[in-house]
């Protein structure tokens, strides 16, 4: 399927300077990438991004807020029960709440697993449920691997007033 839309972000201000970079979920591993693998991990609500970016239980630290205008081609519809029948995209591979402790054990989680089917079948990204602590039924993410100029997902950032100067489109 293509996504056309606005994204939201909420992350570490440490990536003041690269909110398109996907550094942190390369040097990090998340859900759905491995470390080494850069992935933004977006929301299409604010507040999804900010569940999505502080798990309960941890004090609130500072966020930066940042909205993306997205067209990407070649995203897989996780919200569909039979795109993910055609794939044998099982529940288990979306959810697996065991990735991090999977992958702290040095083992490839499911949901990462997954991911890498989906990017060597020329998936840019993938458009999934949220799995953060406190969220509802209908919120959503869209998760991207393959982004900028030559690939098959755009990601604008939204900053008309250039706060954050010097970040260019791609």
């Amino acid at each position: 399927m293509r996504f056309r839309g606005r994204v939201y972000r909420a992350h570490n201000p440490q990536w003041n300077w690269a909110p398109r970079s996907g550094e942190g979920a390369r040097l990090h591993g998340g859900r759905f990438n491995r470390r080494g693998v850069p992935t933004l991990y977006t929301s299409l609500t604010p507040l999804t991004a900010l569940r999505e970016a502080q798990p309960l239980g941890r004090p609130m630290q500072p966020l930066m807020l940042c909205a993306y205008d997205v067209d990407a081609e070649s995203v897989f519809n996780a919200l569909s029960e039979e795109c993910c029948r055609s794939l044998g995209v099982s529940k288990y591979d979306l959810a697996c709440s065991t990735w991090e402790a999977d992958m702290l054990a040095g083992v490839v989680p499911a949901s990462q697993a997954l991911a890498d089917r989906l990017r060597a079948a020329g998936y840019a990204g993938m458009l999934v449920r949220s799995f953060a602590a406190g969220v509802g039924s209908d919120d959503r993410n869209l998760v991207v691997w393959k982004w900028g100029q030559d690939q098959l997902a755009r990601i604008d950032l939204i900053d008309d007033e250039g706060r954050l100067s010097g970040v260019s489109t791609c």
